[in-house]
């Protein structure tokens, strides 16, 4: 997420850069056959002009449609964070210690290690995300970097966990899930051994349940992309209205003369990069999880709920929050 006031001009023209020197090239074409007397003016201008139309509406329900998912994903992980700390308060007001003492911190740091494993799982590359294309693995590398990419998850669940949960865990598949069902699991336990009546066991596990609800919300927006049909029309109606465009600026603009016939050139570069830009920022705000610099920032937010978990047992060692780097906060 940016958490900036706004991109600089710097950062978005060295964003699209690849896409206006062609641009360029697709703007110079018609305007140099035009000047070496090459009659191009076969496209009447209206035509081009209810095709940009049709590609206004278009791009803007993709842009549309692209927020929506990012705007649900943002709220998902609203709902995260207020169940988590309820989750905190429940556990440790409503369950009966064990002898040991260490029922609440190991219920609220497993509870921790489910957020660890359900952020490394919506970190996981799909062929449909835009990360691994060069523009953006250019913008990360010369502004952020994901955490969920620097450590292992075996290493960051091994702090949270005893060695036989992890163990456990890790050899599940959806590991969050699993985390979940340890949770139940152990609620179950300390009904049948009388630290918890069957009351606050119903409500806890009514959370446990309200936590699976959003885990399964945030699978649904990762593993469900954008449809591809719309995507793949959208693509080829943006670059159809590209091409087009300067031999429909061309016919207008050859009336002011040989040197009138360049000034679509500019133009041309001006209205293609508007469009084309508005469609690749639509694309990159699709997939909310996979770790670009629109995401919703849940690696952030995820250290913030451990902050208040841990607040809530005592600690006084707490980790410090996520800040931004160059404006991007993960």
């Amino acid at each position: 997420m940016h958490a900036g006031r706004h991109y600089s001009l710097r950062e978005i023209l060295t964003w699209t850069r690849r896409e206006l020197f062609t641009f360029v090239i697709v703007a110079s074409v018609p305007a140099g056959l035009c000047s070496a007397g090459v009659d191009v003016g076969v496209i009447p201008w209206a035509p081009v002009v209810v095709l940009g139309t049709a590609v206004a509406f278009v791009t803007g329900f993709k842009c549309n449609a692209a927020y929506g998912r990012l705007w649900e994903a943002r709220q998902i992980w609203g709902a995260i964070v207020n169940a988590s700390r309820s989750w905190g308060v429940m556990v440790r007001d409503l369950i009966t210690p064990e002898a040991s003492g260490q029922t609440h911190q190991r219920m609220i740091l497993r509870h921790v290690a489910w957020l660890t494993a359900l952020r490394y799982q919506l970190r996981e590359p799909r062929v449909w995300e835009t990360k691994q294309m060069k523009h953006n693995l250019e913008f990360e590398a010369s502004h952020f970097s994901v955490p969920e990419r620097k450590t292992p998850l075996d290493e960051e669940l091994g702090k949270l966990l005893s060695p036989d949960e992890c163990a456990r865990v890790l050899g599940k598949k959806n590991r969050a899930a699993a985390l979940l069902a340890l949770q139940s699991e152990e609620l179950r336990k300390h009904n049948e051994a009388g630290r918890l009546s069957e009351y606050r066991q119903v409500e806890l596990v009514r959370m446990v349940s309200t936590l699976y609800e959003q885990q399964g919300k945030c699978e649904r927006i990762k593993n469900f992309p954008y449809p591809r049909q719309f995507a793949t029309l959208n693509l080829i109606f943006v670059w159809l209205f590209i091409v087009l465009l300067p031999f429909g600026l061309v016919t207008e603009f050859k009336r002011l003369g040989a040197f009138g016939v360049w000034l679509a050139v500019p133009l041309t570069v001006i209205i293609a990069w508007v469009f084309h830009t508005m469609d690749k920022i639509g694309e990159a705000s699709e997939n909310p999880f996979e770790g670009s610099a629109n995401d919703v920032p849940i690696s952030a937010m995820s250290r913030g709920i451990e902050i208040d978990l841990r607040d809530m047992l005592g600690e006084t060692d707490l980790p410090p929050p996520l800040t931004p780097t160059n404006n991007i906060l993960m």
